[in-house]
């Protein structure tokens, strides 16, 4: 992926173009072509407060202090991760950002920049293009990160690639790999929210009288708490400061929780060779599973399973030395393990293996 292709002209230079055409319709990203639609996305992103130079050469420049940059990249596909009848532009732009933001929270780090990579049909309304650019503005300015540049390109379907860029302003980052025997496993920010949302969405469009009515995006009508839910998946609001925090208390790991707690569990205990013992769901997370209730029962769902099995909530996942107190927002959730009766890697809950069919998501497996 190269920066060029949203860096080839400044906003000023092109005159902005109208949302309709003359016979009415919704002006496509075809009517535009790339120049225009640019100079019309460029106005909506924000520069990022270690940016020296932003959209308009082949590449950004950023401050890099530390001398290290961390880095991630990640993917939102259309029909895959999102539907268009379900989500916003600004939705999806929002969401793209906050995930991968996450990583670079996961590893103690200050973001400072993305760029992304876009692939749209040439049909898709150059309105939508720019509620996206507007959701990735509103989940980067908050935090100081600037969009800086990335690449367009034609597809059958709409593709949002952001790579993220963070600053660890001194400190070592925090790896999967670190957590030991006797360490505490905590948590920070909340759980199954995301998984409840997108399983009503699936309800509605089955037709199941059961998940309730509402406008599209699930923003409207009192719905027993569902369109909130409905909401966590569309816009989740992930604890991005925690992960400073946790990283100035010595966490000795720690993960963004994106595929479902047990699954992301495991991956930080094969990292570290430990076991990872989950305390009983029902205490640690009584407030998600009061939360997720009403919608557990309208579904017919077991509200645990979204809780130890759904994934883009993007909370943090981390392991602190013993004694050591929690940073704000975490709370303790297990207890780290060496191995010996169970393998490295191994994820317990209340001491015996978890009774779900799968731990989480994985891509190529449904």
């Amino acid at each position: 992926m190269t920066v060029g292709s949203l860096a080839v002209v400044h906003h000023h230079e092109v005159a902005p173009a109208p949302d309709r055409s003359d016979a009415g319709a919704p002006v496509t990203v075809a009517d535009l072509g790339e120049d225009l639609l640019l100079a019309r996305v460029f106005p909506l992103l924000p520069a990022g407060d270690s940016t020296l130079l932003g959209p308009g050469d082949d590449a950004a420049v950023l401050r890099a202090p530390d001398q290290r940059v961390v880095i991630s990249t990640d993917l939102l596909v259309e029909g895959h991760h999102f539907r268009r009848d379900w989500s916003t532009g600004r939705d999806v732009g929002y969401r793209a950002a906050v995930q991968n933001l996450a990583d670079v929270a996961a590893m103690g780090a200050v973001p400072t920049a993305i760029v992304v990579g876009l692939v749209l049909p040439p049909a898709l309304p150059v309105a939508w293009v720019l509620d996206l650019a507007s959701g990735l503005g509103e989940a980067c300015e908050p935090v100081g990160a600037g969009v800086v540049g990335g690449d367009l390109s034609a597809g059958e379907q709409v593709v949002v690639a952001i790579t993220v860029l963070g600053d660890l302003e001194g400190r070592p980052p925090v790896l999967r790999s670190g957590a030991g025997r006797g360490d505490v496993v905590a948590h920070c920010g909340v759980r199954g929210r995301s998984a409840a949302g997108l399983a009503v969405l699936h309800a509605r469009a089955d037709g199941r009288a059961a998940a309730g009515a509402a406008e599209p995006s699930g923003r409207s009508g009192p719905d027993g708490g569902l369109d909130g839910l409905v909401q966590a998946y569309l816009r989740p609001e992930p604890p991005l400061a925690a992960g400073v925090l946790a990283a100035r208390a010595g966490a000795t790991a720690m993960l963004d929780v994106s595929d479902g707690l047990l699954r992301d569990a495991g991956r930080l205990a094969r990292a570290s060779g430990v076991v990872l013992d989950l305390d009983a769901p029902g205490v640690v997370f009584a407030d998600d599973l009061e939360a997720l209730a009403p919608a557990a029962a309208r579904l017919g769902v077991d509200a645990q399973t979204w809780v130890l099995t759904g994934g883009e909530d993007h909370g943090l996942l981390a392991t602190f030395p013993a004694g050591a107190g929690l940073p704000e927002g975490f709370r303790r959730i297990g207890t780290v393990h060496a191995a010996g009766a169970h393998p490295s890697g191994t994820v317990l809950v209340s001491g015996q293996a978890p009774a779900v069919d799968s731990p989480g998501w994985d891509h190529f497996r449904r």
